[in-house]
């Protein structure tokens, strides 16, 4: 169980209360308590500040919850007598407590924990044995860890820049899985990705408005586009234009969820000629709801009413680009969190002129996948496949995405 945010902030108080309870419910031999905390360096000297630590620690002692072990985050590694005297005044064992610095790369870390020997450590306390193979089971990990940094080290020329077109751009972290998938589909690819942030807002200003140009020009320079997923009409306009870029010109294209519909709407305004076609969340006056909201789904509480969680997909075609990238399979598995789906009264439509739909769900009315053929690479999916990545198991669309990236930039 991770219990995230500050001890001593209010919004975290029933959790710790709770995990208190807990403790005593589950017996000392099945609980272990990890205390994270932050060891500042004072700029001018270097020297590591033990004040935070026993602070935060005399506070969660005070709550009923005392740790046994402490993981000290630091910029450089923690000196022995820092050691010492966090043990001293934490009342933890000067062995539990670890320093975890900042190394190159986050994949590092896993392997640094384990030649301080944390895995030991945690499962002596809580009666476990501890597996005999685990230098074995780290070997695969710590050369991925090490490509990485050599992925990182390429020269720019050598890299591939991909367009992340959306609205939250202004705090990267709302995309944070969907770096981690373009970084795990980089590492598996051995090459370098530089990921371009383009706020989709900028995309229909005045084109005398700098941001404007500015927004464009990124576009134009990167190898590969992706329309990540989102929720308000905000900025809709832009990923639409977006797609139409993509589509027009060759450029490898994965739209997720909102980005999937977007190309929907796009490719029935300039395909199918419907001008006001668009998604029913945006526009309720449009007459062609080329996205809709879900049958299912309560149009007026808004609480608990996505689809969401693991469904299946299933494949039309098994002989598409993203049927491929899965291994040919009949039917796949990924996360959904959406309302509205493509309308069916449109897919017949849609197909026609030339947009594949290659995968849907289990009653085959909800679209799932869409695809282009006479595209290089122009893929959109209903689900988050970002929600599966693993570092040594990247997602499919993403790996598809970067090699088609690779084969234009060549």
């Amino acid at each position: 169980i991770e219990l995230g945010g500050t001890i001593g902030d209010i919004e975290s108080m029933p959790f710790v209360e709770a995990m208190r309870q807990f403790q005593f419910r589950v017996g000392k031999d099945n609980f272990a308590l990890l205390h994270v905390s932050l060891v500042p360096s004072v700029s001018s000297g270097g020297e590591q500040k033990t004040k935070p630590t026993q602070s935060s620690v005399r506070q969660l002692r005070s709550l009923g919850l005392s740790p046994d072990m402490i993981l000290c985050r630091s910029e450089f590694p923690i000196s022995n007598t820092v050691k010492q005297k966090i043990s001293q005044f934490c009342h933890v064992a000067e062995d539990h407590v670890i320093g975890v610095h900042n190394l190159s790369n986050i994949y590092k870390v896993p392997i640094y924990l384990h030649t301080e020997q944390h895995c030991q450590k945690l499962l002596n306390l809580l009666k476990l044995k501890c597996p005999s193979d685990l230098d074995y089971c780290f070997a695969s990990w710590k050369e991925m860890s090490n490509l990485y940094d050599t992925i990182m080290a390429a020269p720019e020329e050598e890299t591939i820049r991909l367009a992340m077109v959306g609205k939250y751009t202004g705090l990267a972290d709302s995309y944070l899985s969907v770096t981690k998938s373009i970084t795990h589909a980089s590492i598996h690819l051995k090459q370098k990705v530089k990921v371009i942030w383009i706020d989709s807002e900028q995309l229909t200003k005045d084109d005398t408005n700098e941001d404007y140009q500015k927004a464009w020009s990124d576009l134009k320079s990167a190898h590969c586009i992706l329309v990540p997923g989102g929720f308000g009409d905000r900025g809709v306009e832009g990923k639409i234009k977006c797609c139409q870029y993509a589509r027009e010109n060759k450029i490898p294209f994965l739209g997720i969820c909102l980005g999937f519909q977007c190309a929907v709407i796009e490719y029935s305004r300039n395909i199918l000629s419907l001008s006001d076609a668009h998604s029913e969340e945006f526009d309720k006056n449009s007459k062609n709801h080329v996205v809709m909201f879900m049958p299912e789904v309560d149009a007026v509480k808004m609480g608990a009413t996505m689809r969401l969680g693991a469904r299946k997909a299933y494949f039309k075609d098994t002989l598409s680009k993203i049927a491929k990238l899965y291994g040919s399979v009949d039917v796949i598995e990924e996360r959904h969190r959406h309302r509205y789906e493509v309308n069916p009264d449109y897919v017949d439509r849609l197909q026609e002129k030339g947009l594949k739909f290659v995968a849907v769900d289990e009653n085959k009315t909800r679209m799932e996948i869409l695809e282009l053929d006479d595209h290089p690479y122009y893929v959109g999916t209903q689900f988050h496949p970002e929600m599966k990545t693993r570092p040594m198991n990247p997602s499919p669309p993403f790996v598809g995405l970067i090699v088609a990236a690779q084969r234009a930039s060549n």
